[in-house]
């Protein structure tokens, strides 16, 4: 699974966190580690241009300031170079005290820009850094380098935020049915059997979303608007069907985890569990990691309703920056093959299921999921017309 593994150095703790779990994973996939520092000499040298003309009078003389150029110059050089050859020589102790291949490299010039043509011009499998760096101040969330860096990327990104080890620890996963999320899975997976991680997969669902939007509505249109949007059929219409539809198809994306799970010989309970959560994506999913020892989130860098060009989904965001514990993003994709109903299946008959194409794409699988689980309630293995026609009724359309 991995063969290189790009570790971002700069001697902070978090930095010295990405290693140690570098190392976990090099050790158990047998990878290759490629330590890199970034450095900006050329910056430096463009600070003392700016300050030239603050010196004394005596090295105000042009000849004098192409000297002193000069010296600072190549000090800031050499000095930069010697601080990277030492963070680096940290990272080649770590390495052969763990038997563990690596490679030393050292960059020059803007850093988040030259780390970003240095993954993405090499095939590295992940890249491991620290959230912050040697800026951190009490208010840091986020380093500038550790964003710049997470868009513009598309490789695996282990995001460390503290030192709990990622062997025996527990893994969660955010799924919400894109292939990225299924990556994200799998992945955990592969953690659980090598790395004797627990994973819990997390769906959810929003069921407040649509209220606060048609209550937001309803407050600027007038009455015969209202009438000619049927507003109150549409409230009638999220209240008996649209929820519990939302609610179910999440049901489904877990469904699928939890057979990926079990198909790679997982045992639910033991290995793994699952569970659904309802209300704002991200915020479910941090008070869920709130006060648990969590080792690693795992989720797509990108998530179900992402469009071509998005760099980072909200959720993600959230996560990336919020997240107590390690984040893990991937922008992978697997498509994983359905989960087989455990309930028994529902037939529709061929009038009911024409009465279904004609509601709005948008809704239909929501509807079929809610008119299913009624039947289901009252011990039916079909769907009518009569119970179509029932529905509408009750919602007054």
């Amino acid at each position: 699974m991995y063969k290189d593994i790009l570790v971002l150095l700069d001697n902070s703790d978090y930095s010295l966190w990405s290693l140690d779990r570098a190392v976990e994973l090099a050790r158990e996939f047998k990878a290759t580690l490629v330590g890199s520092h970034a450095y900006a000499a050329k910056l430096h040298e463009t600070r003392f241009t700016q300050m030239e003309p603050g010196l004394p009078a005596k090295y105000q003389v042009e000849e004098e300031l192409q000297r002193q150029r000069q010296i600072h110059g190549t000090l800031i050089e050499k000095g930069l170079a010697i601080i990277s050859d030492s963070y680096l020589d940290v990272f080649q102790n770590r390495c052969r005290e763990n038997s563990i291949p690596f490679k030393r490299k050292m960059v020059e010039g803007k850093n988040y820009a030259v780390i970003v043509d240095d993954v993405n011009s090499n095939s590295y499998d992940l890249v491991a850094y620290g959230i912050l760096g040697q800026g951190v101040v009490s208010s840091s969330r986020v380093g500038s380098v550790a964003e710049r860096v997470a868009r513009r990327v598309k490789t695996d990104m282990l995001v460390a935020k503290n030192a709990v080890p990622l062997r025996g620890g527990r893994v969660a996963v955010g799924v919400d049915g894109s292939p990225e999320s299924y990556a994200a899975m799998q992945t955990a997976i592969t953690f659980a059997k090598k790395l004797g991680c627990k994973i819990t997969a997390l769906a959810v669902f929003d069921p407040d979303f649509h209220y606060k939007v048609f209550n937001n509505v309803a407050q600027v249109l007038s009455e015969e608007a209202g009438n000619i949007f049927r507003f109150k059929e549409q409230e009638k219409l999220h209240e008996e069907i649209i929820d519990s539809g939302l609610e179910k198809i999440y049901r489904d994306n877990l469904d699928v985890a939890v057979k990926m799970a079990e198909d790679a010989g997982l045992v639910k309970g033991r290995d793994f569990d699952s569970e659904v959560l309802a209300g704002k994506a991200y915020d479910e999913m941090l008070k869920w990691l709130d006060g648990k020892n969590v080792a690693l989130f795992m989720m797509g860098k990108t998530g179900v309703h992402a469009d071509a060009g998005l760099d980072f989904g909200s959720n993600a965001e959230f996560i990336f920056r919020y997240a107590p514990c390690s984040v893990y993003l991937t922008s992978r994709k697997f498509k994983p093959e359905p989960a087989k109903q455990e309930q028994e299946e529902i037939e529709w008959t061929v009038e009911a299921r024409e009465m279904l194409e004609r509601v709005p794409g948008f809704v239909r699988n929501m509807v079929r999921g809610h008119m299913e689980s009624n039947a289901r309630k009252a011990g039916k293995r079909i769907v009518t017309l009569e119970m179509m026609l029932e529905a509408r009724k009750k919602m007054g359309m």
